[in-house]
């Protein structure tokens, strides 16, 4: 099989060749068709280093076709059309094939190109989970209710509004800095925007509206804390996904019996808890959602087949800071 993998923190990733491997257990040995990226590729990247002793192969995001299945797989076979986020902890899919465990595995969308779906599994879970597993929004008794997300137009952005507003029927109101992506947001059906920055608070407030019960908090954990803590509701839930540098003062929720909890959508793989399986479950009912158009594809960007130049082109745009929806590349050319 054929990969681009990383030796350093610095260079390129280099096109190698590698045995391809055998699935055994629960892994499903998946031909790649489409990947895409995400800021998680780039921090992983950034903290190789100067050197690798081995190779790493990155990314997390893909859409493929199963080409075998190990013995303990259950629910896809040789043949089936899949999409997934995968394991952090294990080869990414900057490749021409993976394993991947069929448990936290999806099938694909019928009606979206490989390229469309390949940009919905990592964001779709890291959404679905921040909203019901980690904030614990119920749509049955908190519609209605209001969800604030700083950064709107990115990837997980992009696709939370649409969850919220569709599957949970909150009003949602969404963070963004132009005219472009504040247009996006309104586009993935946020009922509000705002600009984010040192203008978050006061933009908030002059919308006149009732304090946010959620917060879903994107990107820079330490610059919108202690404005995260101002606004939120009495007895409100934020929910960070990006790591603080600094410590969080937790003080200021304590008269408001408010809390903070994580999400990191890798916890479920990573650490094979007893539920891994919701991320199967997440995937299948994103993937007809957006076969039945209830939900609208993220992806903004093709660059192309995967090469080192694609991939150095996606990285350098998702550090912009100014990525709207999602960037994917088609598999590799023989």
């Amino acid at each position: 099989m054929q990969a681009f993998a990383f030796y350093n923190a610095e260079h390129s990733p280099e096109r190698i060749e590698i045995p391809t491997p055998i699935p055994h257990g629960h892994d499903l040995l998946v031909a790649i068709e489409a990947i895409a990226v995400n800021p998680v590729d780039t921090k992983v990247r950034a903290s190789l280093g100067d050197q690798q002793e081995s190779p790493r192969i990155i990314g997390w995001d893909a859409c493929g076709s199963v080409v075998a299945a190990g013995p303990a797989c259950q629910h896809f076979k040789a043949g089936d059309r899949v999409f997934y986020a995968g394991d952090i902890s294990r080869p990414g899919c900057y490749a021409s094939h993976q394993l991947v465990d069929e448990r936290i595995v999806g099938p694909a969308p019928q009606s979206l190109s490989p390229e469309q779906s390949a940009a919905i599994p990592l964001t779709a879970i890291t959404a679905w989970e921040a909203l019901f597993s980690r904030l614990k929004i119920h749509p049955e008794t908190d519609q209605g209710k209001r969800l604030l997300i700083i950064g709107g137009a990115g990837g997980v952005g992009s696709i939370a509004i649409q969850i919220a507003k569709v599957m949970a029927g909150l009003e949602v109101i969404a963070t963004a800095t132009r005219p472009e992506s504040e247009a996006w947001c309104r586009q993935m059906g946020a009922d509000h925007t705002i600009r984010h920055g040192d203008h978050l608070t006061n933009d908030y407030q002059a919308l006149n509206i009732a304090a946010p019960d959620y917060i879903l908090c994107l990107n820079e954990t330490d610059h919108y804390f202690a404005m995260m803590c101002e606004l939120i509701a009495p007895q409100g839930l934020i929910c960070l996904t990006v790591t603080n540098q600094q410590p969080l003062m937790l003080e200021p929720l304590k008269n408001k019996s408010a809390g903070v909890v994580w999400e990191f959508m890798f916890t479920r793989p990573m650490m094979k808890t007893d539920d891994i399986t919701t991320q199967q479950d997440i995937l299948t009912q994103v993937s007809a959602a957006l076969d039945q158009g209830q939900l609208k594809p993220t992806m903004t960007t093709h660059l192309g087949t995967m090469t080192a130049d694609t991939i150095e082109r996606a990285h350098k745009q998702l550090l912009s800071g100014r990525t709207i929806g999602k960037i994917a590349l088609s598999s590799i050319s023989d």
